[in-house]
């Protein structure tokens, strides 16, 4: 594997799909010359012997096409390439084609530096001397030519000065399509008095001219694909989600796909959100007029909305991440349609009017200044501060409109579902946070599709279909009205209290002027936690420096403080809310364990279990029609070419590329897994020939799996660990829960009648908790929770983030979060109450190891600084009742 793929991957946090992508052009610049009027029979065949899929490049230079899905990041792979393409051979001209306008205004966005979503992020030596970039409105000046000379602004030549390392050109097709209206050239194709030719002859003369088509589906047309011949590149990079032309026998699939990595695996992968389509539950749409339909759809897909509103508004608080404000996406059938949903929308009926400055119309109906203000609000939708939430449209929003935030999709125009689900379902699937959140609230697109559910439904099973949608029978409590509970710990909700919480209601201090100066004090504890201890911030000296800090905070006007006769007196606040503060937490240290010294890492030797695996040969014929005649031919075709040596040496060479192998020191054990393999296979398929097909076609498959397994019997060996604390005590994290709008607080200390139901309810009416309210998970955990508030000095339940402990189950390290946190007169227990059914599982054993270790370097730095020690306990669900004291459950524990 190229060092420079690897670099580049890293550099740029290319995704797994991306860095195939690359992987596959490193290996084609290696297997032909990147270089004009190549032999392209020659360069076929080539290609065709490693990539089966490519038969032909369909254009009159190698053209390849990378299918990625929608939300996969094809612009970003794009930044890839040309990273690539110079950094390892020297290419300097480059051009990227844009099928309209929308996509053009992107990618002029992205290519330019410091902007959000630039592609070069991470590319140091473009970050030195970025590339410029050549578009359709400034080529004419002449700032894309660097031969002998170019063009000033004023006309006159003068002597080419080096202008940057590569060159990228952006283009519109319709900036160089071959035919134009009244039969003349496009004007990149007329005469350029700077140059003494047209720009057009100008990039197509360049040697190293390498073409990227974003949206390649749209450039299959006679005029398109005519002019994109006539440039003559070196190769062309195709990237689309759409590798089809559609045809009246249906789509027809593009012969130059050399990586196809479809919506469904985007989805089972996680890079996308996860379609869903929604219908009412024993919905029968023939109870109804066609009017009645589309408002049931309209309020139900509003409901929705203000659900997962709230959901991500839970998230923000909780998380700490950016607040997303999702919108929902109304389909229409014509303009005429749309204007009477928008009525309908304004109305003070739906929904009291809360929608009426809420929504757009969208489509061609609007012109002149209603048509800026409906494309302003358009393209500022993600933004937080716009108040749009619903979105009107009639078929203008397509390829182009990259938008995160939608998550709700209700289609009321007449089409059949394939329509439906392709054109509906491209436009939400992007993920605002980049990747999934892991509640499936979040990571959803909802369709409303009441009177087409079952189509789609069915649709949606089709072998062939794009995407296989789940589909969700909406509940009454699915379409009910939800709230976002904060839970914040006991000290900031003293210093910040909650909205609309006036001083009088927070009597800790006297006046706004106070409770302003105390924030700006809180703040600055927090800046303190290098401390050794919260005890220090007691001290004197401690105190002075927050003062000081105070003080300078208050000087610059943020927040502004208001001028009273009696000035409050800082320093005074500062003791009162230092104390406040050590009395309502518990000092949680942030430990880091480094390893010292030299540390090793292996695999050991065990048996491999191939019960599962059951691959069989693949068929590689070819069937073969004339059209004329309607004859049929059968070609039979091998997978491959090369022939290892030995059986084992197709899973050996795969297995060499995972980061965490080394050949020099594994392999004896790779020969011997990949021999159990073969072995397996020789089992079950009589004939060599079988063996090499399943080993040939499934290698990646396989190799997975074998690497899955080695990783169960991977071991570390490091002669020591150096432990620092980097924090004495860490600030108590903000959680945030939604329950439905009705519900209240529930007291603690009263039996839950429905217990399977505890998990949506929320409880407060605590004495000793560090927090107003908590949600528990169990029953028993309630019960916990009440011995807790009666026997500890306080306790708490942590969220995620607030140890930062990590524990190894399978391949990826996953972050541990203790149940409760209790402290007494001379201990602090870490508790992890669990059924008994569950204490013996191999993730609650992973879980105790990580606590208890953390406990006991926790306990080493504490009583270090004078304070307690850290207990950790597993008790069982069983052992907790209102009888048992903490002493003795710990005493009981599992």
């Amino acid at each position: 594997m190229n060092r420079l793929v690897n670099t580049i991957s890293g550099r740029m946090s290319l995704r797994p799909p991306q860095r195939e992508s690359l992987e596959v052009l490193d290996r084609i610049t290696e297997i032909i010359p990147l270089e004009k009027n190549t032999n392209l029979q020659s360069a076929l065949d080539t290609i065709s012997s490693e990539y089966p899929s490519v038969t032909d490049f369909e254009r009159s230079f190698p053209s390849l096409c990378f299918a990625l899905a929608t939300g996969v990041g094809k612009t970003r792979l794009m930044g890839a390439f040309i990273s690539y393409l110079y950094l390892a051979h020297g290419k300097r001209n480059f051009m990227v084609l844009a099928p309209n306008l929308t996509i053009y205004n992107k990618l002029i966005t992205d290519f330019t530096p410091n902007t959000p979503k630039y592609v070069f992020k991470g590319i140091a030596e473009f970050a030195q001397q970025a590339p410029v970039i050549i578009t359709g409105d400034d080529y004419e000046t002449g700032v894309g030519v660097r031969d002998e000379y170019q063009a000033d602004l004023r006309g006159q030549r003068v002597l080419f000065q080096d202008v940057g390392p590569v060159h990228i050109n952006i283009f519109n097709i319709s900036k160089i399509n071959s035919e134009v209206r009244g039969g003349k050239s496009p004007r990149i194709k007329r005469l350029s008095e700077y140059i003494g030719q047209s720009y057009f002859d100008y990039l197509a003369g360049l040697p190293d001219l390498v073409l990227l088509m974003d949206e390649s589906h749209r450039y299959r047309a006679s005029a398109g694909a005519r002019a994109i011949n006539e440039l003559n590149p070196i190769i062309g990079l195709e990237l689309t989600a759409t590798p089809y032309v559609e045809s009246n026998k249906g789509p027809i699939l593009f012969n130059n796909i050399i990586v196809d990595y479809n919506l469904a695996r985007a989805m089972e992968d996680g890079y996308v959100k996860e379609p869903v389509v929604a219908t009412q539950k024993n919905f029968f749409a023939g109870n109804y007029t066609q009017d009645q339909i589309e408002e049931i759809k309209l309020k139900d897909g509003v409901r929705l909305h203000e659900n997962t509103k709230v959901e991500l508004k839970t998230y923000h608080n909780e998380t700490g991440k950016p607040l997303v404000k999702p919108f929902m996406l109304v389909i229409a059938r014509d303009t005429t349609h749309a204007a009477k949903l928008l009525k309908l929308i304004q109305s003070d009926q739906f929904f009291d009017g809360s929608y009426k400055d809420k929504v757009i119309q969208v489509d061609s109906s609007q012109t002149g200044a209603k048509e800026d203000e409906m494309i302003s609000r358009l393209l500022a939708v993600e933004k937080e501060d716009e108040p749009t939430e619903i979105v009107i449209h009639v078929n203008m929003l397509k390829e182009g409109w990259d938008v995160t935030n939608l998550y709700t999709i209700v289609p009321l125009r007449a089409a059949n579902a394939r329509v439906l689900i392709e054109q509906s379902i491209g436009r939400g699937l992007r993920l605002p946070y980049g990747k999934r959140t892991g509640r499936p609230d979040l990571d959803r697109l909802i369709i409303v599709a009441h009177d087409k559910f079952q189509e789609i439904v069915d649709e949606a099973n089709r072998p062939d279909s794009p995407v296989h949608m789940k589909t969700v029978i909406l509940e009454q409590s699915d379409l009910t009205k939800k709230k976002t509970v904060v839970s914040k710990s006991r000290i900031a909700s003293m210093v910040y209290p909650s909205d609309g919480e006036t001083p009088n209601q927070n009597p800790i201090f006297n006046n706004k002027a106070e409770q302003d100066i105390a924030k700006l004090v809180y703040d600055r504890i927090v800046e303190h936690e290098k401390l050794s201890s919260s005890q220090r911030l007691l001290e004197p000296a401690v105190q002075n420096r927050i003062a000081e800090r105070t003080a300078e905070y208050m000087t610059s006007g943020e927040p502004e403080i208001p001028d009273l006769v009696e000035k409050p007196d800082i320093q005074e606040i500062v003791k009162k809310v230092t104390s406040l503060y050590v009395k309502n937490t518990i000092d949680i240290p942030r430990i880091i364990v480094m390893p010292k010294g030299d540390a090793t890492t292996g695999f050991k030797p065990f048996v491999l279990d191939c019960s599962s695996i059951s691959y069989q040969p693949v068929e590689h014929d070819i069937l073969m029609q004339e059209l004329r005649t309607q004859k049929r031919t059968v070609v039979a075709l091998q997978y491959g070419d090369h022939r290892e040596e030995r059986l084992q040496d197709y899973l050996v060479r795969g297995l060499m590329n995972f980061n965490d192998i080394c050949y020099d020191e594994h392999a004896g054990l790779l020969y011997d897994l990949a021999g159990q393999m073969v072995e397996h296979l020789q089992g079950y398929l009589s004939d060599e020939e079988d063996v090499i097909n399943v080993l040939q076609y499934h290698q990646k498959q396989l190799v997975n799996y074998i690497h899955s397994e080695m990783i169960k019997h991977q071991w570390d060996q490091v002669t020591q660990y150096e432990i620092t604390v980097s924090k004495g005590y860490t600030e108590l994290k903000q959680s945030a829960y939604t329950i439905r709008a009705e519900d209240a607080i529930l007291d603690f200390h009263e039996p839950v009648a429905e217990k399977s139901q505890i998990k949506q309810m929320i409880f407060g009416g605590f004495k000793r908790c560090l927090y107003d309210c908590q949600k528990f998970d169990s029953d028993s955990e309630r019960r916990l929770a009440v011995i807790l508030d009666r026997e500890s000095q306080k306790w708490f339940r942590p969220v995620k983030g607030q140890f930062q402990i990590f524990y190894k189950l399978g391949l990826d390290p996953q972050e541990y979060v203790p149940d409760f946190v209790a402290e007494t007169d001379d201990t602090i227990y870490m508790l992890e109450p669990k059924a008994s059914n569950m204490i013996d599982t191999d993730e609650v054993k992973a879980k105790k190891e990580a606590g208890e270790k953390w406990c006991e370097r926790a306990t080493a730095y504490s009583v270090s600084q004078d304070g307690k020690p850290w207990k950790y306990a597993l008790i069982r669900h069983d052992a907790i009742s209102d009888a048992m004291t903490i002493e003795g459950l710990v005493r009981e524990k599992a």
